[in-house]
């Protein structure tokens, strides 16, 4: 397996966090940056995408994105391979990728279908009370708009059949597709 700094993105209830752990796993030296983290550290005043506050929630988005690379690039240099999992799509995606110096850098994008990520959300929130789609916020279907919209670099894979366990192996056997020039 190369190092460097590997995305790992998809929609949410997409098997991202699950991913990413997994594969960090498989290095000698790996570890797992959660991009989401960033904005939980902040105790108030953190402005979300679909607030009134467009321009501050897109410059705070934008700051959740800039720590991730950062933190990834840091690992890289002292000698651990970084998977950043996170919600990064469209255009955001190869300026995340021009953002990080390690190299190689790679990129997964996690795409089961949207039936799959609505049953997948159902048995999450039962087994552990957590909630992605929350009632007039972003839908599974919008996400997946949005990812569709992501150019086609790296390596995209449709998990709706997949165990969490293939996924990771498919990742692995075609490590070399994820990279990203």
């Amino acid at each position: 397996m190369t190092g460097g700094v590997w995305l790992v993105t998809g929609v949410q209830a997409a098997g991202k966090s699950t991913i990413a752990d997994s594969l960090a796993r498989q290095f000698e030296r790996g570890v797992h940056i959660r991009g989401g983290q960033f904005y939980r550290w902040a105790v108030r005043g953190w402005v979300h995408v679909g607030d009134t506050r467009a321009d501050e929630a897109r410059r705070l988005l934008d700051l959740r994105y800039r720590l991730a690379a950062l933190v990834a690039d840091e690992y890289c240099n002292a000698g651990f391979t970084a998977v950043v999992q996170d919600n990064i799509f469209g255009a955001d995606v190869p300026r995340w990728l021009r953002s990080v110096v390690a190299r190689p850098r790679h990129l997964v994008v996690l795409r089961p279908s949207v039936a799959v990520v609505s049953e997948r959300e159902r048995h999450r929130h039962a087994a552990t009370g957590k909630t992605a789609y929350r009632t007039g916020g972003f839908t599974a279907e919008d996400l997946d708009e949005q990812l569709a919209a992501t150019p086609r670099i790296g390596l995209w894979l449709d998990t709706s059949t997949m165990t969490p366990a293939e996924t990771v192996a498919e990742v692995v056997r075609r490590q070399s597709e994820a990279v990203v020039a």
